[in-house]
């Protein structure tokens, strides 16, 4: 069963996490979720136990106990919902700009993919 952990601190690591879960089970995956910029936690991560009775008694017992100075949030771990993010390109801007015509936002899709739109003429 897979298991959601959540309001982690930043400094715990995998192991760390591994290491909580396995009083109640055998823990075959634990894994801290990161910011792929910076590699800093992002404040939750996911536990796989390999028991699924093993994984209940350990949401029961773990959820709201402080771990490291923080109250954590844990429950099963459900599915992305497919279809409800959806990356959206980056351009059609926002309305308003311009001293004469209006317009504003950025790469509005009118010149040659450059920053159109906005500015002193709302752009041609």
């Amino acid at each position: 069963m897979n298991i959601y952990v959540g309001n982690l601190s930043w400094n715990l690591k995998d192991g760390d996490l591994a290491n909580l879960f396995a009083q109640y089970g055998e823990v075959t995956s634990a894994k801290i979720i990161t910011d792929k910029f910076t590699g800093r936690s992002k404040g939750f991560g996911f536990v796989e136990m390999a028991n699924d009775e093993q994984a209940q008694a350990a949401i029961a017992a773990m959820n709201g106990s402080a771990v490291d100075g923080r109250n954590i949030v844990v429950n099963e771990s459900r599915p992305k919902p497919e279809g409800e993010y959806k990356k959206r390109p980056f351009n059609g801007g926002g309305g308003g700009g311009g001293f004469r015509r209006g317009g504003g936002g950025y790469n509005r899709g009118n010149r040659n993919d450059s920053y159109d739109g906005g500015g002193f003429d709302g752009g041609y």
